[in-house]
């Protein structure tokens, strides 16, 4: 064989996108598959290759995956899929294969990203090869870190987004009240989230005295963004702080000196809003450590594709230690 076809993927529950990449992580051939048209994975990545010339061509692979991935066998969460992932690997007669989870990807993407990929949220600067915190409020609340080692990035998985709620005011002391009554344990995602949007919304109400409507986290949003309900703009301004606190967290847990960045489908609607808010002046409210994230640097990932670009990061970086 004398040369190599290097596919990455980002595959989620309703769409896969495809490409290949060279070393250098410059993706072309990309295409995007409707899962649910496929009856699983080996189906997609057959069709995809019939496309492109393989003759004589080594074939490596990198997904990213909106699931867990240690495992051998693998189910997808919201697809009816179910595969080995070396029977795979033998069907598709992939020399080199890696799964990664969707926010290994991320968290492998957030170094390469440049200004026009993501929008920064008050001062600080990065400090270049420093740890780096991602959290994604979206339909949970997804958290990475990734280190910098023998100048490789190496990501920290976990489920930060399940600690504790930690209320830091009057108003968020009774948000928990409210949701103790329906959960023995709170944790962060039961407010930032998108069902984090209702149940604050639904909290504030009940604090009010008042009968909430049946509102979706979209809706509540555009409300407060368009200042047509005044309990949806207190709900987003709140939800806003406690990101705040929340990114504020994470920072001070690694010193994340290269950043922290929000990732997740549910900020990059409303930039301007988080910006015009209290997220960052309760990111720095840290007591006598105030000084310490003031200097760290909190952005939004705008990037429509930080899968795909994290896939490719992660392959080429595993690619080229293999053949140093």
């Amino acid at each position: 064989m004398n040369s190599a076809i290097n596919l990455v993927a980002d595959i989620g529950g309703t769409n896969l996108r495809i490409g290949t990449t060279d070393i250098k992580g410059n993706i072309s051939n990309l295409k995007l598959y409707q899962c649910n048209q496929f009856s699983g994975l080996a189906e997609i990545i057959q069709d995809y290759l019939s496309q492109i010339d393989t003759s004589n061509a080594e074939l490596n692979a990198c997904f990213a995956i909106a699931c867990p991935v240690d495992n051998d066998l693998m189910s997808m969460t919201n697809l009816p899929w179910k595969f080995s992932q070396k029977e795979l690997q033998k069907t598709l007669n992939l020399s080199q294969m890696y799964f990664i989870n969707d926010y290994t990807a991320i968290a492998h993407a957030v170094p390469l990203l440049n200004n026009e990929q993501k929008v920064q949220l008050g001062t600080g600067d990065v400090v270049k090869g420093k740890p780096i915190s991602i959290c994604g409020p979206g339909t949970g609340l997804g958290v990475a870190n990734v280190v910098n080692v023998n100048d490789q990035w190496v990501s920290l998985g976990g489920e930060g987004g399940h600690v504790d709620f930690a209320p830091t005011d009057e108003t968020e002391i009774e948000i928990l009240n409210f949701l103790l009554k329906k959960y023995k344990h709170v944790s962060y995602e039961q407010v930032l989230s998108g069902l984090g949007i209702q149940q604050i919304y639904q909290a504030l109400m009940s604090i009010k005295g008042l009968k909430p409507e049946a509102l979706e986290a979209k809706d509540i949003t555009q409300k407060a963004i368009n200042n047509e309900c005044e309990v949806c703009k207190e709900t987003l301004d709140k939800f806003c702080e406690i990101l705040g606190s929340f990114a504020g967290n994470l920072s001070l847990t690694l010193a994340s000196f290269g950043g922290v960045y929000i990732a997740g489908g549910i900020v990059p609607r409303f930039i301007e809003y988080i910006k015009n808010s209290n997220f960052r002046s309760r990111f720095e409210a840290k007591g006598r450590f105030e000084a310490f994230n003031q200097a760290i640097p909190t952005f939004v990932i705008t990037e429509p594709q930080p899968g795909l670009l994290g896939a490719t990061a992660f392959i080429c970086q595993k690619l080229t230690l293999k053949n140093v």
